[in-house]
């Protein structure tokens, strides 16, 4: 009981220093209507550290948090979020103009923002007038295409070149490793600039990391089964009716275990790769089994009928739960075993001209 207590008391001690460490935020502003409540949100953990109830149409939250924590208040029904760093100047939000006032630093960290939000939308709303062009409605696009993703990444690049004295970057710095990639990301904390050294950055870049071990770990387990015998599993087909795998596979021919789905745009432009190594092999002994990540049953027929995949297809319809994924680690589609006749897996992953290469040397 007594080493209980010097534990809480220390924990206590600790939570009272961090408090007292701390610098004093005063957020308020008026609120749409209809709003009833406001939070105050750390951009680190994603979680509210206060909240306040709207009164006659305005609110005001005031307490302590980390000097210059990256902040975000939310008003509830409202997709904005008021970006600002906790620097110790009162801020107003004004939800209308989207704006946050207070110091120099957060005024300029609003412009960027209301910036970058013009740039997106602006991209966004392009992107949107491509659904339902053919092929090369959207191929005569492409520069545009370009061109307004290129705006957004040139804002980026001159945001944080101009700003490396300062720590507002660091509010963006999730959107510049999305738009310029892992390796340039990574460099920016191989400088000496300001934002690089943020509590924010540094989070985004230790689940950065995070992300990658567990991207690098899931593939060495997916290539882990090249050369070993198939994992046999069930699932029902088109009708209804339960099937193992291993009723197609290990039976004397090569087999392709394909995992695509009919909401999958980059299976529907793999699959006339697919079809037509089916045509080209299966009868010198190639087969092909379909196994789905569809939901929905509708849409997952009709892609096998409109995609013209005349192989046996099965699915439990379960999504990204189905067994597949868990059994194969599949995460991401399209994806594909070519297995052996004896049923062990020689290759994975096998995509356009490589599949075809492959089964040309199998069948030479």
């Amino acid at each position: 009981m007594k080493k209980v207590s010097i534990i809480a008391a220390i924990l206590s001690l600790a939570a009272a220093v961090s408090c007292s460490n701390g610098v004093k935020y005063s957020v308020s502003g008026p609120c749409p209507k209809d709003s009833t409540k406001v939070f105050l949100i750390d951009q680190i953990t994603r979680t509210p550290i206060d909240s306040a109830v709207v009164s006659d149409g305005s609110f005001s939250m005031k307490g302590k948090a980390d000097k210059d924590a990256l902040l975000a208040v939310r008003i509830e029904g409202t997709p904005w979020m008021f970006q600002f760093f906790n620097d110790g100047t009162p801020v107003t939000l004004d939800p209308e103009q989207k704006t946050v006032t207070g110091s120099e630093l957060n005024n300029k960290l609003t412009e960027y923002d209301l910036k970058n939000e013009e740039l997106h939308n602006a991209f966004y709303a392009f992107r949107k007038t491509l659904n339902g062009l053919s092929d090369e409605e959207i191929q005569a696009k492409m520069p545009e295409y370009k061109a307004k993703l290129q705006s957004i990444t040139d804002f980026y690049d001159q945001m944080f070149e101009e700003n490396k004295d300062n720590i507002i970057p660091a509010a963006f710095i999730r959107t510049y490793q999305s738009l310029k990639g892992d390796t340039k990301f990574e460099e920016l904390f191989e400088s000496d600039a300001a934002y690089a050294a943020h509590p924010y950055a540094l989070n985004v870049k230790q689940k950065s990391e995070e992300a990658k071990a567990k991207r690098k770990e899931a593939e060495e387990k997916k290539l882990a089964v090249i050369g070993q015998q198939f994992l046999d599993l069930a699932e029902p087909d088109v009708d209804g009716n339960m099937h193992k795998l291993s009723e197609y596979v290990g039976q004397g021919k090569w087999v392709l275990v394909d995992f695509w789905a009919s909401w999958c745009g980059p299976c529907k432009k793999e699959m006339p790769n697919v079809v037509e190594a089916y045509k080209k092999f299966h009868g010198k002994g190639f087969e092909v089994v379909g196994l789905s990540f569809d939901n929905k049953k509708e849409p997952w027929v009709k892609a096998i009928e409109e995609w013209e995949m005349p192989w046996i297809h099965l699915s439990d319809l379960k999504g990204w739960d189905t067994v597949p994924h868990e059994v194969y680690t599949v995460n991401a589609i399209p994806d594909n075993l070519l297995i052996d006749p004896e049923g062990k897996v020689v290759a994975r992953g096998l995509r356009g001209e490589a599949l075809i290469a492959k089964l040309q040397e199998i069948f030479q």
